[in-house]
């Protein structure tokens, strides 16, 4: 079968769906995925064929941020890049159409290609879902519609959005169809999921997909013997040069080999470093997490997840979006600690994270949280149920 994933060009999106996609080609269908050139190694390593886009998306490489702070102007982004790549996808998939799509939840052209093409639908959620019933969410959308009843952006994005559904004949609202997908794969233990317990059937809880990633390279560690620490802000957070600064402050010359991923932030404004601390632009995250006893995050759902499933405790800073619904996760499910960012002295740091490395309560957790992780099924049982929908 032909199966055409959609995403949208962030590494914390189109990494979790990388080992679905090798196995979807190895299972003998053909993928074909559409993202950025950016990401043309990581699929073409999985078989797929890439289905490339010019985004107009912020870019790290043209030094533009994201307007996190403004969800109008996020949700405006978003529907702009989808109306700009709609008819360049059009065109390189009328010609040879899927039988299913697969699609992150951002990237909003592709439910409406599904409809055009009348084929099935799976979301690829990257973070938690919606648990609120019916009442709770028509609660908070009516909330959400006062909030911003002054704001002219608003009004004119939801215009703009009624249009491009309208032009397709899709009847859903605009709501159902940004938020309420048909069917939806969740790449995190139901365990980890904010009120796990009360999300409906659409949603299927598979667990964090974690395939070999050789493309992230290999690595060899520097001091074999001491205990490790990985100190990672991903890429969109990660021009913190105080942050890295106090990591330094903290565990330099120590019992610690502490290996640092920057990211955005070049390596060598850190320079010069005490002999047991590595920096670098990126580092092949899970090969480190396999030997590491503490693991500095910003917990992004990527992160939490991986570190999860090496059961490496995590001190969690987090920046912006689900990294704060994250940390308090981490915390309160006993998986390591929160520590806010304007609190993560060099004293607290390193504090934290030799306690957690110590702590055989929170090792337990973990424990317990890998075989949550091993029983939902991850890749496997994510390809079973994409295979269960096709026609």
């Amino acid at each position: 079968m032909h199966i055409a994933l959609f995403n949208i060009p962030a590494y914390g999106h189109v990494t979790p769906t990388l080992a679905v996609v090798a196995e979807l080609v190895r299972r003998g269908h053909r993928v074909s995925y559409a993202v950025t050139e950016e990401f043309a190694a990581q699929v073409r390593a999985t078989g797929a064929r890439l289905v490339p886009y010019a985004t107009t998306l912020p870019s790290a490489t043209r030094v533009e941020d994201w307007p996190s702070d403004d969800p109008v102007a996020m949700a405006s982004l978003a529907l702009d890049e989808a109306v700009a790549i709609l008819p360049g996808l059009q065109a390189s998939f009328d010609e040879d159409r899927p039988d299913l799509v697969l699609h992150d939840f951002g990237a909003l052209a592709a439910r409406r290609l599904a409809h055009r093409w009348n084929v099935p639908a799976i979301c690829l959620a990257s973070t938690h879902v919606p648990s609120a019933d019916d009442e709770e969410r028509a609660e908070s959308l009516e909330n959400r519609d006062i909030w911003f009843a002054d704001d002219p952006g608003w009004a004119e994005h939801r215009r703009r959005f009624r249009e491009f559904l309208d032009e397709a004949g899709i009847e859903l609202s605009i709501d159902d169809y940004v938020g309420l997908p048909e069917r939806c794969l969740v790449p995190i233990p139901r365990e980890f999921q904010i009120n796990g317990e009360c999300v409906d059937a659409r949603y299927t809880f598979v667990g964090p997909c974690i395939g070999d990633r050789e493309f992230q390279g290999d690595w060899t560690e520097p001091a074999a013997g001491r205990p490790l620490l990985l100190v990672a802000l991903g890429s969109a957070g990660s021009k913190q040069a105080d942050f890295y600064r106090s990591c330094v402050e903290a565990f330099g010359n120590t019992p610690w080999q502490m290996v640092m991923s920057t990211g955005r932030l070049a390596p060598e404004v850190l320079a010069p470093l005490p002999a047991n601390v590595n920096a670098y632009s990126s580092v092949p995250q899970l090969r480190l997490l396999a030997r590491a006893d503490a693991f500095i995050t910003h917990a992004g759902m990527g992160s939490a997840l991986e570190a999860m499933y090496h059961e490496v405790p995590m001190v969690a800073v987090p920046q912006i979006n689900d990294q704060f619904v994250n940390a308090a996760q981490i915390e309160a499910l006993g998986l390591g600690v929160h520590l806010p960012l304007s609190e993560a002295t060099p004293a607290r740091l390193r504090g934290a994270a030799e306690a957690i490395a110590a702590d055989p309560v929170i090792a337990g957790h973990l424990a317990a949280m890998r075989r949550a992780i091993d029983a939902a099924g991850g890749t496997s049982a994510a390809c079973d149920f994409i295979e269960r929908l096709l026609p």
